[in-house]
């Protein structure tokens, strides 16, 4: 097996069919399916499951798929920092972020960025914590925004400032007598859009109080949870740097208090990895935009 064969079967898991990766490799289709089957015949064992028009696995392949990932990541990786030595700020910033840090964060970010160097260009993946530092330590990303802890000895990181948790409603639905907060007590019987983050230290705090949350939806989507939000459904658990996206004028949120839940974010990239340039950085501007702190 080499390095192609490695980019072909790659390429098929991503596409999630034959047809797919072939465009996506320039080559014709049989070709590709043979490619594959004389992959497997060396292997001695069945990578896909036949019979399904959207390419399946077998466990063979779910480990192939691992170990390719990581290989494919360290190769591009090596190649991009080799050929980055020395070329000034260019080339792509390859960025990993769990999606309401993202929706934060990073188009303000690379807005700024783009416009101190254009030449630059991005490949952001979306995804939970843990895949995201999977990505990270396969190289498949040089930078990862989570709101995970990670380990202090395996990368190096900026955590960005807490930032409290705020109910965002329909001005219709609009409860609390405070305008600018709510206690949670308040929200016996009331209907909640949630995190699945934040699920479970939602509801072991409403349960200290002596209620069960009426929890109608849980979703990672802030827009997802916004438009809910906006129907009526319910209101929506957020970190407060969300109303950034409230352009609705009809949709008003209120702090949460007693007791009061806040969350964080964190910038994470290996130790002991070169950087690209652009990487490095984008890195300095986070640190300039988020903690107010001048480029070093």
């Amino acid at each position: 097996m080499d390095i192609k064969d490695m980019r072909a079967f790659y390429a098929i898991v991503e596409e999630g069919n034959i047809s797919h990766a072939a465009q996506r490799l320039d080559i014709a289709q049989p070709a590709l399916s043979r490619q594959m089957k004389r992959l497997e015949s060396s292997l001695g064992v069945q990578l896909f499951e036949r019979g399904s028009r959207r390419i399946r696995l077998t466990d063979a392949g779910r480990v192939m798929y691992t170990r390719v990932e990581h290989i494919l990541g360290m190769v591009d990786g090596t190649v991009r920092e080799i050929t980055e030595i020395g070329s000034g700020i260019a080339g792509s910033v390859r960025l990993g972020t769990i999606t309401t840090s993202g929706a934060l964060l990073l188009p303000e970010l690379i807005s700024e960025f783009h416009s101190r160097y254009p030449n630059v260009t991005y490949q952001i993946w979306e995804a939970e914590g843990a895949r995201i530092l999977e990505l990270l330590d396969n190289r498949v990303i040089e930078i990862g925004i989570t709101r995970t802890q990670v380990d202090s000895k395996v990368y190096e990181s900026i955590v960005l400032p807490n930032e409290p948790l705020v109910l965002i409603m329909n001005k219709e639905q609009e409860i609390g007598a405070d305008s600018t907060k709510v206690e949670l007590s308040e929200l016996r019987d009331q209907p909640i859009i949630v995190p699945l983050r934040w699920q479970s230290v939602f509801i072991a705090n409403c349960r200290k109080l002596g209620f069960e949350p009426k929890i109608v939806c849980v979703s990672d989507s802030i827009v997802q949870d916004l438009l809910l939000a906006k129907m009526g459904m319910g209101m929506a658990l957020l970190p407060v740097s969300s109303k950034t996206l409230l352009t609705d004028g009809n949709l008003i949120y209120k702090k949460l208090v007693e007791p009061e839940m806040s969350t964080h974010t964190v910038i994470a990239w290996l130790k002991n990895r070169t950087l690209s340039s652009s990487a490095e950085h984008l890195i300095e501007l986070f640190r300039e935009m988020f903690l107010g702190a001048g480029k070093k």
